[in-house]
């Protein structure tokens, strides 16, 4: 008998997909901002007006006197929490 793979799994796999995705905006801001991109162009923009939603309460959490360093750290806790919870909401779907 072939494998059928269940409605649930499906579900599961969009979204830890989505988890991975917003994990992945959150990366690309942090290296745009690291990296001192233009903050007028169109594509900055973009990114930044879905990566500051989605970073929730993590901007400003820690102060560690490193802008550079507090970047990565505060928008970096937003893209793993962005992970563990879609990959545990994705664990209790494929169930």
């Amino acid at each position: 008998m072939p494998y059928v793979a269940r409605n649930e799994v499906h579900a599961a796999r969009i979204i830890s997909g989505v988890g991975a995705l917003f994990a992945l905006i959150e990366g690309v801001y942090i290296l745009m901002l690291i990296l001192n991109a233009d903050q007028s162009n169109k594509f900055f923009l973009f990114i930044k007006g879905l990566a500051e939603p989605l970073a929730l309460f993590f901007p400003g959490l820690f102060h560690t006197g490193s802008p550079n360093f507090d970047i990565i750290l505060n928008y970096g806790l937003a893209a793993v929490f962005w992970l563990i919870v879609t990959g545990f909401i994705a664990r209790v779907v494929a169930r």
